[in-house]
């Protein structure tokens, strides 16, 4: 039985200090009760390039692993050319914590170039047709697992490097002549039809008639010159394949870009080439190779420009590093020794190179 109060007790009147304080303490505390499962949710953007690789189910593996990890995710489209950045800044604006991207390497370029010097984390999910800063960052190729990666408490970030090329950025590369070429044949319809392999079908078909230029180059204010088929300013060195790379020294954090020039354009020339590539090692007979922060070139004849997949118009053309850009997603057993430099270089003094 509950005991009556005593006959001294009354409650207190409605105006009472006593009874405002503490109606006024328990709204404050439901209300941060429910503030704090709010602010626990994580909100994620996901910028999608719908015209990116080969169709293929993505909404439903977003909608599962996201809403039951607890994140609260939006979906962002674009349709024309730069909308990545628009979007990136948008959803940035918006409070989201993570900003996630969904295509090719020309959708991740264009969505980390808005997020350059946020500090928001940056996902990236393939969905394109080469992938390669995924494989670059060792970022798995499968969508379920790369939204995994996302949602696990123990990813890690990587700051990475981006460069600038007049107005545009890119994140991979840029490629003057041969490597332009090859985006040049690898027409939308082509890789809608063929995948990776229609880079690999472009690139044969580039070196039927490879045509050799000569490239004036100003590198950190040193003047070079050089024949070749096509010149190379990387940021990252993977070609799309684990364990193949350009030079087992380029470094996507280094805070320098690496300068290739490639000399020879006949077969036994892009055989040791390849070669080189597979073997991890240099061959400077047919790869030239400096490192620098700021880099101009130019060609005769003039020659096409591509970054990231993405043509850029024709030489001349002015490059710079910008260091620590965006940070990215990566796996938490991905070890910074497989980014370590195997060897450094040099540029080489004022004037011509042999070739």
């Amino acid at each position: 039985m509950q005991t009556p109060p005593s006959a001294d007790w009354q409650r207190p009147p409605p105006s009472s200090p006593v009874r405002k304080s503490f109606i006024k303490n328990l709204i404050a505390g439901v209300r941060g009760i429910f503030t704090s499962q709010e602010t626990s949710v994580k909100k994620i953007a996901v910028i999608v390039n719908p015209a990116s690789g080969q169709d293929r189910p993505f909404l439903k593996t977003f909608n599962k692993i996201f809403v039951d990890a607890g994140y609260d995710w939006e979906l962002y489209v674009t349709k024309d050319a730069g909308d990545g950045q628009r979007l990136a800044r948008k959803a940035v604006a918006d409070g989201v914590e993570i900003v996630a991207a969904y295509g090719g390497d020309g959708t991740v370029m264009d969505v980390a170039c808005g997020l350059r010097g946020t500090n928001i984390p940056f996902a990236i999910l393939p969905g394109g047709t080469g992938n390669v800063l995924a494989v670059e960052l060792g970022i798995p190729r499968d969508l379920a697992s790369a939204c995994d990666l996302i949602v696990n408490p123990e990813h890690n970030l990587r700051s990475v490097d981006m460069g600038q090329i007049g107005e545009n950025c890119f994140i991979l590369r840029v490629g003057v002549g041969l490597e332009a070429n090859v985006i040049e044949i690898a027409d939308r319809e082509m890789k809608d039809r063929y995948g990776i392999f229609a880079y690999i079908m472009s690139a044969l078909q580039a070196f039927r008639e490879p045509a050799l230029a000569r490239y004036h180059l100003v590198i950190d204010g040193d003047e070079v010159e050089s024949e070749g088929l096509g010149c190379i300013i990387a940021n990252a060195g993977s070609l799309g394949v684990p364990g193949l790379a350009l030079s087992p020294s380029v470094n996507v954090s280094d805070g320098l870009l690496d300068v290739f020039v490639i000399r020879k354009a006949d077969l036994a020339g892009l055989l040791s080439l390849a070669s080189g590539i597979l073997g991890g090692v240099e061959n400077n007979d047919t790869l030239l190779h400096w490192q620098a922060r700021m880099v101009s070139v130019i060609s005769n004849p003039v020659q096409s420009v591509q970054g990231d997949g993405e043509l850029f118009g024709t030489t001349p053309i002015s490059v710079k590093v910008l260091p620590n850009s965006v940070n990215i997603i990566v796996p938490p057993d991905v070890l910074l020794e497989r980014f370590s430099h195997a060897q450094s270089f040099t540029v080489p003094t004022k004037g011509k190179l042999s070739d």
